[in-house]
């Protein structure tokens, strides 16, 4: 690992946003002597900024992610994940796709009272929203404001279809309104495990909680009648691919419901930040990994097409899928089919001669 290496943080610099014409940038001896006094710089530290939008429930509009709505009570994300196609989203922001998406933390305080008026409007036919459709919801500072809780809270209250996205078993804090909303089929929980190794989880998710805490958290869940799923999700040729098997009968013997799986795809400013990332965290296998990720995308870092971005192509991408394909067969061929999603309860609460029609 190279000694510039920044730890404690996925990127290792902060990409040129491409709406703007000048940029910050740190000076590379003042970062040289915080490694060596094994100190944090000041401008690495996480800053949190209050903003106020006008709406929170967003329509997903690409036909291969899954959900139909989303909602997420922060932008940018201080688990730091090298990957995150979220990345390219902070530029709009003004903020960078590199350490700023990580350091940089907007936090919308008014998120629970835009999400009820959102479930108040006439024409809203309870729809699942997924919340952290785009950056994590139990990201760490969701732990002091609870913003994320008191969304759950509100989902509850209306008895609206709720899914969750996370890779925090800070989600156990609030298995009291999961189990709720678990007795009337209202929720469902995808936890993402990237790897089984410790080792890799450090380097690729600097922040999340450990690998230990998130199989515990699929064990919980399940224990407590919350269906939960697990996603393998990126898989990075070279870094975790030779993890699928093993991590797919773990995850199955601790309850989970399904299992699915991304392809790694670097897409805009995430490609420079992964590469500068890789050559600095594993500078013997760079090449390798850059090129075998090429390989899945028509020999592109970059893959933004419908139907073939989140899987890849060519014989790499066909050598996952199988595998894919006989760990489930395996290990997932007794497990029952998760039900859809119970509107009826939203519905007839807010229109209580629904059950006439």
């Amino acid at each position: 690992m190279s000694t510039s290496y920044i730890k404690g943080r996925g990127a290792q610099k902060n990409a040129h946003n491409k709406f703007q014409e000048h940029e910050h940038t740190v000076d590379p001896e003042y970062l040289e002597y915080c490694h060596k006094e094994g100190e944090e710089p000041q401008d690495q530290q996480t800053h949190f900024q209050e903003v106020f939008p006008k709406s929170f429930v967003n329509k997903v509009k690409s036909p291969d992610v899954g959900m139909g709505y989303s909602a997420n009570p922060y932008q940018g994300c201080e688990h730091g994940c090298i990957y995150c196609y979220a990345r390219n989203t902070h530029e709009y922001w003004g903020y960078g796709a590199g350490l700023d998406f990580e350091k940089q933390i907007l936090v919308k305080k008014n998120a629970p009272q835009l999400l009820e008026q959102k479930l108040k409007t006439k024409n809203w036919q309870g729809d699942a929203i997924v919340f952290s459709g785009n950056t994590d919801c139990y990201q760490p500072i969701e732990r002091k404001l609870q913003i994320t809780r008191q969304c759950l809270e509100v989902m509850l209250q209306y008895k609206h279809p709720t899914g969750i996205i996370t890779k925090n078993s800070l989600i156990l804090r609030d298995l009291d309104l999961l189990k709720e909303l678990a007795q009337l089929n209202l929720i469902r929980v995808n936890i993402s495990i990237t790897s089984l190794s410790e080792e890799t989880r450090r380097l690729l998710e600097p922040r999340t909680a450990s690998i230990k805490q998130r199989l515990k958290t699929v064990e919980e869940l399940s224990m407590h009648g919350i269906p939960v799923s697990v996603m393998m999700a990126p898989i990075i040729p070279s870094i975790n691919s030779h993890e699928i098997l093993p991590l797919v009968k773990k995850v199955s013997e601790l309850g989970a419901r399904s299992v699915g799986y991304t392809v790694v795809r670097l897409n805009g400013a995430i490609a420079e930040i992964f590469k500068d990332w890789i050559e600095k965290a594993l500078p013997d296998r760079a090449e390798k990994v850059l090129h075998q990720i090429e390989a899945c995308h028509g020999g592109n870092l970059n893959d933004s097409r419908f139907g073939t971005r989140m899987k890849g192509e060519g014989e790499f991408a066909k050598q996952i899928a199988l595998q894919f394909k006989i760990a489930r067969g395996k290990y997932f061929s007794s497990v029952k089919e998760i039900p859809a999603l119970d509107k009826s309860h939203y519905l007839e609460l807010k229109n209580p001669q629904y059950t006439l029609f």
